[in-house]
């Protein structure tokens, strides 16, 4: 989360009142026996702070409970990019990592993980998730047929936020017909997508994962359609340290937008839980472009 990112849009029609299907039956856990994770500098992590990062994700991740090591593809490196790809790569995934000025640019971020650095058109090749995490502005200008290359059942994680005032300048279909933003992003892609980290601090992906059953443990909201890729992005973020709470389907995940009560909350199933059901469709002033 780098700016205050995106509010939610009110649904459309007679959804604007529709009933939430928030649950906070979480999926199999991760299970650890390790202690906190130690806490890098709120900067740009230094090559020790991330070596203790990845030591506690070996300790706090068994192999059992993390399955097979997947190929991931992640558009977008910057602050939550970056730190994904950090430790994706220390839980053992093969991680491909793209951005748009070019794979060039990305050999420091690939000498200190081991991700594999590839035009944006390569990322989601044979990949079984893949992370789009770049300006909701860009959005509209990512290749055509980006997952045709993907695997099969491949699920895709927006961590997009619509900021109209800040960075992205006003979308018609979000304002007007009220789509969520992740709707709004889905079908630029042409494919289904769970929404998840977009409320999330950056430097948390690094500072703050925990063992399952740890009461200090965050948890995360994750909205989507497809209960199949929800489900394997649930797992993921469980092997990443964090709890989640299944926030409904896309045309639900207005609740966890810039604006609402969930949006940067470091905080538990139970607040996270409460939280959403407390949102309100209605965008702030701040989020409205």
């Amino acid at each position: 989360m780098g700016l205050p990112e995106q509010v939610g849009a009110p649904l459309a029609g007679r959804e604007r009142g529709a009933r939430s299907t928030i649950s906070d039956r979480a999926p199999r856990r991760v299970r650890t026996t390790c202690a906190r994770s130690p806490s890098p500098a709120r900067n740009s992590p230094s090559a020790a702070e991330v070596d203790r990062s990845r030591d506690f994700t070996r300790r706090c991740s068994s192999p059992e409970g993390r399955g097979e090591d997947m190929k991931i593809g992640i558009i977008g490196a910057g602050n939550i990019g970056g730190n994904l790809t950090r430790r994706l790569t220390a839980l053992g995934h093969d991680v491909s990592v793209a951005n748009s000025r070019g794979p060039e640019t990305l050999a420091s971020l690939a000498e200190e993980t081991g991700a594999t650095p590839v035009t944006v058109g390569e990322a989601a090749r044979g990949a079984e998730i893949v992370v789009v995490t770049v300006p909701l502005k860009a959005v509209p200008d990512l290749p055509s047929g980006l997952l045709d290359g993907a695997a099969a059942g491949v699920a895709v994680i927006d961590t997009g936020n619509y900021y109209p005032r800040q960075r992205d300048g006003r979308i018609a279909a979000i304002e007007d017909d009220g789509l969520t933003e992740s709707r709004w992003t889905e079908r630029h892609l042409g494919h289904p997508v769970v929404k998840a980290f977009n409320g999330t601090f950056a430097q948390d992906i690094l500072d703050r994962p925990l063992p399952a059953g740890d009461p200090g443990r965050m948890a995360l909201p994750v909205a989507g359609d497809d209960e199949a890729a929800k489900r394997k992005v649930r797992e993921l973020i469980d092997a990443l340290g964090f709890d989640t709470v299944d926030a409904g389907g896309i045309d639900d995940s207005w609740r966890q937008q810039p604006g609402t009560p969930v949006y940067g909350l470091r905080d538990g199933v139970e607040a996270v839980t409460k939280a959403l059901t407390e949102a309100s469709p209605k965008r702030t002033p701040e989020f409205r472009g």
